[in-house]
């Protein structure tokens, strides 16, 4: 580029200027800023280009972090319109159960620290409103929580997600891109659904919790980041970590202090607050007001064992909001498959499935699935389940979008 620079200016006789890089012998690399223009030679002397050259390595490097600064600011605005557009639907976690009230004490606990969390639970039970309650109440609330859904994102794509990619890093790849690692520098990454993560990505996690360093998919630079990982999955990870489908080092290095968050069906004396607490968010958005819901319907919520946990629930108010015509709600409770009273050899069998289908999020095939854990084929459970008139989550436990 100087080369041009100079040829250019020798051509055209005008001023000319660049800035560019050197390496000095010592390895330091200093900015120069160059300035001249062709000067006519004497008697027979070639023309000759006259300037000055001025050290800008300090500016240079001003500039530089200034530009940082600002993709950064950039990114995060657009990650909060984002998170903006996709929020959580709640505000706070509802309920006052022994339960809960153990949660709350260990987010007490844990908060002002920068230990890594790992929280664990079913699906739906609001392990993310866990993370956001660690984050708000830590010395960083001031910093945006950045979130990653592991399990939402392709293999191909997650890498360059997390630690980010310089441009032409791979095909397609038109623009350089921060990560969320950089993203949540100073701040608190929440990995949600970190039994997802693919192995060959595991490793490269487990230096960026170590050592606080990453590399860019594209450039050799290493990256320092000071981030707080909160880490979520309904796996488990222990056995997960025991089969070699999960990295037994980053296990436990995710594992430093751990929280459970409990099922509903747990939390029985939680449903009647987040019954009311749903209706009051739904009854805004409808234009309806709910003055009463039935005693039998509510001892009908705290009947039923909630395999969708609170996500369930909180689409079963929303269900009965929509078709509510007046001040009193509903409720229509989903139906279950019918359960033995005698404990005969088929209702023991039939009650231990169930429990292994809950305790995967009712995930029959792949790497802790149910039918792995049971022993079986997933095409002979899934045979199984029929003659136990066990329905498949998907067609009897679906949540609408």
């Amino acid at each position: 580029m100087v080369s041009q620079v100079i040829i250019d200016a020798m051509l055209s006789g005008e001023e000319s200027a660049v800035e560019y890089r050197i390496v000095r012998p010592d390895g330091q690399v200093r900015w120069l800023a160059s300035r001249g223009r062709r000067q006519a030679g004497r008697y027979d002397d070639p023309d000759q280009l006259m300037g000055v050259s001025v050290d800008i390595t300090e500016s240079k490097q001003v500039e530089l972090e200034l530009r940082n600064l600002r993709e950064r600011l950039q990114a995060e605005s657009e990650y909060l319109k984002e998170e903006i557009r996709i929020g959580g639907h709640f505000e706070e976690i509802v309920g006052q159960s022994a339960e809960l009230k153990k949660i709350f004490q260990l987010i007490e606990q844990v908060s002002p620290t920068v230990s890594t969390v790992l929280i664990t639970g079913e699906t739906g039970t609001g392990k993310e409103l866990v993370a956001r309650a660690i984050h708000s109440l830590s010395p960083r609330k001031d910093q945006v929580m950045v979130k990653v859904d592991c399990s939402a994102l392709p293999s191909s794509l997650i890498e360059s997600e997390l630690f980010g990619r310089e441009k032409g890093a791979f095909t397609g790849a038109l623009t350089k891109q921060i990560g969320r690692f950089e993203l949540a520098n100073g701040s608190t990454l929440f990995l949600d659904e970190i039994g997802e993560l693919p192995l060959d990505l595991q490793a490269k996690l487990l230096r960026v919790l170590q050592d606080g360093q990453l590399e860019r998919l594209g450039s050799p630079k290493t990256i320092k980041v000071d981030v707080r990982v909160i880490a979520a999955t309904n796996r488990d990870l222990a056995a997960k970590a025991q089969n070699g489908s999960f990295r037994q080092d980053l296990y436990f290095r995710l594992n430093v202090f751990p929280v459970h968050v409990p099922p509903l069906r747990k939390r029985v004396e939680d449903i009647p607050l987040l019954t009311w607490a749903f209706a009051r968010e739904f009854e805004k958005k409808m234009g309806k007001r709910v003055k009463s819901i039935p005693k039998k319907t509510m001892e009908a919520l705290q009947r039923y064992p909630w395999p969708g946990n609170v996500r369930e629930l909180r689409n079963i108010v929303e269900r009965g909001l929509i078709v509510a015509s007046g001040s009193e709600l509903d409720l229509q409770m989903p139906e279950l498959p019918e359960v033995d009273l005698v404990p005969t050899l088929k209702g023991v069998e039939q009650q231990h499935i169930l429990a292994v289908l809950e305790r995967t999020g009712w995930r029959v095939k792949g790497p802790g699935g149910a039918a792995e854990i049971l022993g079986m084929k997933p095409t002979t459970l899934y045979t199984t389940m029929q003659r136990l008139g066990i329905p498949s989550r998907q067609k009897k436990y679906e949540i609408p979008s």
